[in-house]
């Protein structure tokens, strides 16, 4: 899908779902990457992580910390060029936690544009105080 100036389209994958939201857009950089060439897991495990808080923090109203990673999968390989797209989305609220689903979506190949989803995760986040202790998330 092109655009009239040429460019590729950004548009949102069809496979995500409605109530999914773009949390974050991000290109590796060539540091990113490991001795085969491809971005670092660590790498791509740390973005996911900032784009999963996103939600949370917004639901919470303040400080919150990762407490789990539940699930993470690792569907294809990263590159150089790939613009990343990170699409969240509430799966649950607690009294004190939250836990989302990413799903990453890589473009890749400008000269012919393809989006594939390169990983997926589910996280959860609690709410904490001033002092780093749980605290219940405000009135919805």
């Amino acid at each position: 899908m092109n655009h009239p100036n040429g460019t590729a389209a950004l548009s949102r994958p069809p496979s995500v779902p409605d109530d999914s939201v773009l949390v974050l857009r991000v290109m590796p950089l060539p540091a990113d990457v490991n001795s085969n060439g491809d971005v670092f897991g660590g790498w791509i495990m740390a973005q996911v992580d900032m784009a999963g808080a996103v939600l949370p923090s917004r639901i919470a109203r303040g400080r919150i910390a990762t407490v789990a990673v539940n699930e993470f999968i690792f569907k294809q390989p990263v590159s150089i060029g790939d613009l990343l797209s990170f699409y969240a989305r509430v799966l649950r609220v607690g009294r004190s936690s939250v836990t989302v689903h990413v799903e990453v979506f890589a473009e890749r190949n400008p000269a012919d544009p393809q989006v594939v989803k390169v990983t997926e995760a589910n996280l959860t986040y609690v709410a904490i105080d001033g002092e780093g202790k749980p605290r219940p998330l405000p009135p919805q």
